[in-house]
């Protein structure tokens, strides 16, 4: 991928906490990472859009604002979006899970996560162990059973 330094001029189009769009292409604003105006709409072979795959192997870059950023450059560009567009990000960065989110995540999660060996589940004590197992008894109320209500005696 080219990494260019843009021109002097700095007349900000568009801007958020991590990305600027500038007349020459889309800023870094922590790393000084710029994206040629001409690059924005550049293609892998199989039809997917390049910078959001690049951009998702670098830590330092966060998903939200860039996805913002990139989309503001593309429509003050005219770079024609597409769903081939949306789908470069979600093979990139991950599939959204849920409602959004806090933290460092933003709602979404790593391709890497979603294929990743389940814990195994933890056993819950039984009364041998110590402590009560409640069943329900026929009318549907919890009981305990007779071994753990004499071990409470």
């Amino acid at each position: 991928m080219l990494d260019v330094q843009a021109s002097g001029d700095e007349t900000i189009l568009f801007e958020n906490a991590d990305w600027r769009v500038i007349a020459d292409g889309l800023e870094h604003r922590g790393t000084g990472y710029f994206i040629a105006r001409e690059s924005l709409g550049r293609r892998s072979e199989s039809g997917l859009w390049e910078w959001p795959l690049h951009l998702a192997e670098k830590s330092w870059c966060s998903l939200r604002p860039f996805r913002d950023a990139f989309q503001a450059a593309a429509d003050l560009f005219n770079v024609e979006r597409d769903e081939a567009l949306s789908q470069s990000f979600v093979t990139g960065f991950g599939l959204r899970m849920g409602q959004g989110g806090q933290g460092g995540t933003e709602g979404f999660t790593k391709l890497a996560e979603l294929v990743r060996p389940k814990s195994i589940a933890r056993r819950r004590p039984t009364a041998s162990e110590g402590r009560p197992v409640p069943h329900r008894n026929v009318t549907g109320r919890k009981e305990e059973t007779d071994t753990a209500r004499a071990a409470l005696s």
